[in-house]
């Protein structure tokens, strides 16, 4: 028998830096446990630490336990979520919350985490014990008309977000988010946006499946959300790595896509074409380009009307500026960042979020990062451009971009 080991989420912050997430032990190993009372699909609970004597069981939000407020000492979820146990009644979160994982064969078990739970909830992800399922984006109305970045054509720049439960979530700029996909996402192991490819004037999602190595186009509705997709890549897709939507390099009006070849490190521009396709591929790159561990396709950096690139170097931590060129070719690269850059875990092209007519950068923080008021996993800083191809120093602004699966 294995014995959960069970986690505690600390609350909402409410200033930058203060989301965090620890280990608590596990509850104590007893020689025989009769747990097996505990029926599939229900939370249960005991007042002892063997799990045996009289059992509480539910499957359902409970904002108070009765006279089982704060007695829980062994615990078992044999639901398909997550539950969420509260010091406090009506899911008080003050103290933060218990964070036990989903067991439906009832293998794992363990201590509560508290000697003092008194609500308990059940939901799909982690930072649902504390937050909202998607974190919170705004950005400033720009001056002029939609364009890259905006998604549903209000002059914002937008953002999507991948759950862990595989929601994919739509941040419209104003701090509040929407549900586009309702499960199923985590299928692709890559997921891109930028590029209307489909020549509706509409920004367009491209997705790679992980198990079958399809390319699938999921066209812009220019409401946030996406339509029916269209299968343009039939298979082999798994050999390619760091695929990019990536605006229109060719300069033929229609959006490309870059990915880098895994075995030799080649740099590959897939044209799009008239047919919401993609034409035969083109080499950019000779070689060398696994040595840098992301790209992302900005939109235009340096004010020239022409889609540019930015990549970090793996083993230096340092960023590239890739100048876009009439001939469709990227141009000589230029330093941005001289290191520390390997801090960050992703890298959001978001177009314009300060509304300054320059296209901007946003990061999201691995557990190396450490800046003012904010360190650790999870802490959106946004760089804002200067119109050049580099960016003014980062301010961060969100801790609470954790417990995610992507953004993009």
């Amino acid at each position: 028998m294995r014995i959960s080991m069970l986690r505690r989420v600390a609350t909402v912050a409410t200033t930058l830096g203060l989301t965090s997430l620890g280990l608590l032990g596990a509850g104590v190993t007893p020689a025989q446990a009769a747990l097996s009372d505990c029926p599939s699909g229900y939370f249960c609970a005991w007042k002892t630490d063997n799990g045996t004597g009289s059992m509480y069981k539910t499957n359902v939000n409970t904002a108070t336990l009765g006279t089982w407020d704060n007695t829980f000492r062994s615990v078992m979820n044999r639901t398909s979520k997550i539950a969420c146990l509260y010091d406090g009644a009506n899911y008080d979160d003050t103290n933060g919350a218990g964070v036990i994982d989903p067991s439906p064969s009832g293998s794992e078990w363990g201590g509560p985490g508290s000697n003092s739970v008194s609500s308990l909830k059940f939901v799909p992800t982690e930072r649902e014990c504390v937050l909202p399922a998607y974190p919170e984006w705004n950005a400033s109305t720009a001056p002029k008309a939609a364009g890259f970045g905006d998604l549903n054509a209000d002059k914002k720049s937008d953002v999507l977000v991948r759950d862990q439960a595989g929601r994919l979530w739509f941040l419209p700029g104003d701090g509040s988010g929407k549900l586009v996909g309702a499960g199923g996402w985590n299928v692709m192991n890559a997921l891109t946006r930028h590029g209307d490819f489909t020549a509706d004037g509409r920004e367009d999602v491209i997705a790679r499946e992980g198990s079958t190595g399809k390319l699938w186009l999921y066209p812009g509705t220019g409401t946030g959300a996406v339509g029916a997709r269209k299968l343009i890549g039939s298979g082999g897709w798994n050999a390619m790595d760091k695929l990019t939507a990536f605006g229109d390099l060719s300069a033929d009006g229609r959006s490309d896509l870059l990915a880098i070849e895994k075995s030799t490190g080649k740099l590959w521009l897939y044209p799009g074409t008239s047919t919401g396709t993609l034409g035969a591929r083109k080499l950019l790159g000779a070689g060398g380009w696994n040595a840098m561990n992301k790209l992302v396709g900005t939109g235009d950096l340096n004010g020239d009307n022409r889609a540019d690139l930015v990549a970090r170097e793996g083993s230096t931590g340092k960023l590239w500026f890739y100048p876009g060129t009439a001939t469709g070719t990227l141009g000589s690269r230029v330093l941005i960042g001289s290191g520390g850059w390997n801090v960050m875990a992703q890298f959001l092209a978001v177009g314009d979020f300060n509304a300054d007519g320059r296209n901007d950068l946003a990061t999201i923080t691995n557990s190396s990062y450490s800046g003012e008021g904010c360190s650790g996993v999870g802490c959106l800083v946004l760089y804002s451009g200067k119109g050049t191809g580099a960016f003014n120093a980062g301010s961060p602004e969100d801790a609470n971009w954790w417990g995610l699966n992507g953004a993009f």
